[in-house]
């Protein structure tokens, strides 16, 4: 009698069975999605690592992974659906933060739990004041080199040729990376016959409007407010700004509790 063998067939390369919380920040976690949204909610509404941990009785180090995971989904989110804006005004400011130092490994998760309610880092921001929509969120120091990467992410969500009004605080580094990144050459007239052509000059684009609050703070309280406009008249920036009966200002990224990573 010939005995046949069977031979269970597997495919080189199976297909691996997919979830529905497949790239999101539920997916291999035991914890219930419900828990989840509740963790970073609060997080959200300001109420802090340490605090969030007690309220829910988890370890703050799980509270903490999971912020800088929401963090990464809202970035790729972020980068996936916003271009080609139409935006009339765009609000700068500078928040604080310090979460990027744990995810580079420069940080433990207990001194980062610590140093946040401490001695935070800046996260420079960006935001839309009529939708709300957050368009930037990067962090660093206070430098003219952190203004210049704010305003190239800004420029590139905006629709080509799409100027808005920006509105700051007294900050010095933004009017430069502002005029670099919404600016254009302009080679000025000859004013002798002889001799070489004058340089060509970058200027502002003649639609470029910026105005500033500046902010004079004594033992840490608000004394006095200035409201001025940078590039543009006054008269070009209030009727922006009255379509909605607004002021200059910064007030839509007073956000209280705000961390990014």
């Amino acid at each position: 009698m010939i005995l046949r063998q069977r031979w269970s067939i597997r495919p080189r390369n199976p297909i691996r069975a997919l979830y529905e919380t497949d790239g999101t920040i539920f997916h291999g976690k035991r914890s219930s999605p419900e828990l989840i949204v509740h963790v970073i909610a609060c997080l959200a509404e300001g109420l802090g690592i340490r605090g969030t941990a007690r309220v829910f009785e988890m370890d703050a180090n799980t509270v903490l992974h999971w912020l800088m995971e929401a963090a990464e989904q809202l970035q790729a989110f972020s980068a996936y659906f916003l271009h080609d804006l139409h935006l009339k005004q765009v609000q700068l400011d500078e928040l604080y933060t310090v979460l990027s130092a744990v995810r580079d490994g420069k940080m433990s998760e207990a001194q980062a739990i610590d140093h946040l309610s401490t001695s935070p880092r800046w996260v420079w921001t960006a935001i839309d004041p009529e939708s709300k929509l957050m368009l930037n969120a990067q962090i660093g120091e206070r430098s003219p080199t952190m203004a210049q990467a704010v305003l190239h992410q800004i420029a590139e969500l905006l629709a080509p040729g799409w100027v808005p009004l920006f509105l700051s605080d007294g900050n010095p580094t933004y009017l430069p990376a502002i005029v670099r990144h919404f600016g254009y050459w302009v080679q000025p007239p000859r004013r002798q016959a002889k001799g070489p052509s004058p340089q060509p000059r970058w200027m502002p684009l003649p639609e470029l409007l910026y105005a500033q609050v500046v902010k004079k703070m004594r033992r840490r309280r608000i004394v006095e407010v200035k409201r001025r406009v940078v590039i543009g008249t006054q008269a070009v920036v209030d009727q922006v700004l009255s379509a909605y009966g607004w002021l200059i200002n910064t007030s839509s990224l007073n956000l209280s509790g705000f961390v990014a990573a």
